[in-house]
């Protein structure tokens, strides 16, 4: 059983506790969770709390059976011979001790070093594709490629780029050409046809692994686009980042890729052009990468 207790924090963070636990009186939580998704919680509650203040009591295996955290600065957990007090201060606290233990701390900073020690490198040598495409609409049996983005890393750690507008012999629809700023008349005058941009697109992979944002929308239009210049698909190893953040990232409002790079502070500043969203999607990879959430 875990109990938490809010006071004077946002409502959306009130609104986040809910998916989880049952609000049965204002700002008392109650729920029953892993130790993983209490401890993700309590982080939520930490990035989020403003100037609010949070107690969250849980099971544990101690003399007692539980365990206190808590953001008051009159208040301070203390370890009494192995039982957790709740020691009130005189005054309050410029420092918050949130009531992890000296050994949960010290295992946190093992792994924090651990990984600090191998991201790096591990990050620099994974060899990756990013790709990203723009189309006339979402139905890959009807709609077209109109662009391909793509960004993979070469030697010495820098990147290469690849990027082709596709022609298109339907007009470009008009919510497209917005979202875009492609117009049928760029693709007339500067694009490849679907035959070229696809064979350039396959000797720029390689057999390097794929990695996408929402991966599975890309893939139908170029499984589509191979068939229709009686090509064989690509063979490549393609990974799909958007179930990876949201099994990794549970709090997000919501996981459209521009929401999934504010988060891991990834600026993307052409949007909606694949080229553009092929690197930021690159980024992404190199984070989750870093943070073990990728393997490849």
């Amino acid at each position: 059983m875990i109990v938490i207790t809010l006071t004077k924090v946002p409502k959306s963070l009130r609104g986040d506790l809910t998916k989880w636990y049952q609000e049965i009186q204002t700002g008392v939580y109650v729920g029953n969770v892993s130790a993983r998704i209490r401890d993700s919680l309590w982080d939520r509650i930490m990035k989020n709390i403003g100037h609010g203040e949070a107690t969250m009591v849980y099971n544990t295996n101690n003399e007692l059976g539980y365990q206190f955290r808590t953001t008051r600065k009159d208040r301070e957990v203390a370890d009494f011979d192995g039982i957790p007090l709740m020691m009130h201060l005189n005054v309050s606290s410029g420092v918050v001790d949130h009531g992890f233990s000296n050994a949960a701390k010290f295992h946190k900073a093992k792994i924090m070093m651990k990984k600090r020690g191998h991201k790096a490198v591990q990050s620099e040598k994974t060899p990756i594709v990013a790709i990203d495409l723009e189309t006339t609409g979402l139905d890959p049996t009807q709609d077209e490629i109109i662009s391909i983005g793509a960004v993979k890393r070469v030697k010495g750690n820098q990147v290469d780029h690849f990027y082709k507008l596709i022609q298109s012999d339907r007009k470009i629809p008009k919510k497209i050409v917005e979202l875009t700023h492609i117009t049928s008349e760029m693709l007339m005058s500067k694009g490849a046809s679907l035959s070229e941009g696809l064979q350039a697109l396959r000797v720029f992979l390689g057999d390097l692994p794929v990695v996408g944002y929402n991966a599975h929308f890309d893939e139908l239009f170029l499984t589509n686009g191979f068939r229709k210049i009686d090509q064989s698909d690509l063979s490549n190893k393609v990974l799909d980042l958007m179930p990876m953040v949201k099994k990794s990232d549970k709090f997000l409002d919501n996981y459209r890729l521009q929401t999934v790079l504010n988060e891991y502070k990834i600026e993307n500043k052409n949007p909606h052009n694949s080229l553009s969203d092929a690197e930021a999607t690159f980024k992404l990879a190199i984070k989750l990468i870093e943070n073990g959430v990728l393997k490849i």
